[in-house]
């Protein structure tokens, strides 16, 4: 197969984590060709999506890839695009969205679906499956998220579209900050954040989940915070610690997995806290490193091994 990975620039990638390095891995030792480019190389010419496209030789130490060749390639020509630029989900997130769905319209096979990109909002979407989440308010009104606050004492708020913990905050009804904190998040009024009951079960980790084309992932990934610290993210400091699923995990994940494969979501995270899910990601769901190296099971390599079926049982045009 060839295989083009949308990301951001190769060389702010961290071999010894990034789940996309582990995918590009994975997928030379299958025999694949490796390709990337950047979202901002995407174009349309007479009507066909292309970008300028690096050709990689991908390999396993820390000097963990080269380019051999740099050439302009019509996205179609893929046997698939893999989009793995993180968020924000801003203004170029989504026009690069566009792109792809007209790539995607040109014949390409896209993954994750450019449409479920722009369409499921990674806080958002826990709320079509209201059974498993924790008491949620969206809003922009600082009122009403003042009023959620005293009913349920002690809340998370966060943004809607930012990633890694950016932009969180824990809020209780002492809390001098909490007008200025609001009023930050909202932009006064003008943008809608999430707020949500805060989950004691923090402490033992905010679980990834990983669903690949309707199948789950054995293995958990919790993510333990700091010491004094609310956010379990890796980017936030939290320590990495894979266990198997739990009942609970398990009936969340089951319960997703074919909606979210019905909806073109080939790759999700799915975060859930104690038992209740907090977030669907589906822009570039990580984990798959930690997992493999503390289990041995080779998340990469079933996630390339799903693709190569997903191919197989596809005529392409």
């Amino acid at each position: 197969m060839r295989l083009l990975f949308v990301a951001d620039p190769l060389a702010s990638l961290k071999p010894y984590k990034d789940s996309s390095v582990a995918m590009m891995r994975a997928a030379t030792a299958r025999g694949h060709a490796v390709f990337a480019a950047e979202a901002r190389q995407l174009q349309v010419v007479g009507g066909i999506a292309q970008a300028a496209c690096s050709a990689l030789d991908v390999r396993t130490d820390d000097d963990w890839f080269r380019v051999t060749e740099t050439v302009a390639c019509a996205l179609k020509d893929f046997d698939a695009v893999l989009m793995r630029t993180d968020p924000p989900v801003d203004t170029d997130y989504l026009l690069a969205t566009q792109l792809l769905g007209i790539a995607e319209a040109n014949g390409a096979r896209v993954l994750n679906r450019p449409a479920c990109l722009r369409d499921f909002n990674e806080k958002l979407a826990i709320l079509n499956f209201p059974q498993f989440v924790a008491p949620t308010l969206v809003s922009a009104d600082a009122a009403d998220i003042g009023h959620f606050l005293a009913e349920h004492a002690d809340i998370i708020v966060k943004p809607l579209t930012e990633m890694g913990g950016s932009g969180i905050f824990r809020l209780t009804t002492a809390d001098p900050n909490r007008n200025a904190i609001l009023e930050t998040l909202t932009r006064r009024g003008r943008r809608a954040i999430m707020a949500q009951r805060y989950l004691a079960a923090i402490s033992e980790g905010d679980k990834r989940i990983l669903l690949i084309d309707g199948e789950v992932v054995p293995w958990a990934l919790a993510r333990i915070p700091l010491p004094g610290e609310t956010r379990g993210n890796l980017a936030a400091g939290g320590t990495a610690r894979a266990q198997p699923l739990s009942a609970r995990d398990l009936e969340i994940a089951e319960t997703i997995a074919p909606w979210a494969r019905d909806h073109g979501i080939f790759l999700a995270g799915l975060d859930v806290i104690g038992d209740c899910l907090t977030e669907i990601n589906v822009t570039s769901p990580t984990g798959f490193q930690e997992i493999t190296a503390q289990t041995g099971h080779d998340v990469a390599a079933q996630f390339i091994a799903a693709i190569e079926r997903a191919c197989s049982a596809t005529v392409r045009t």
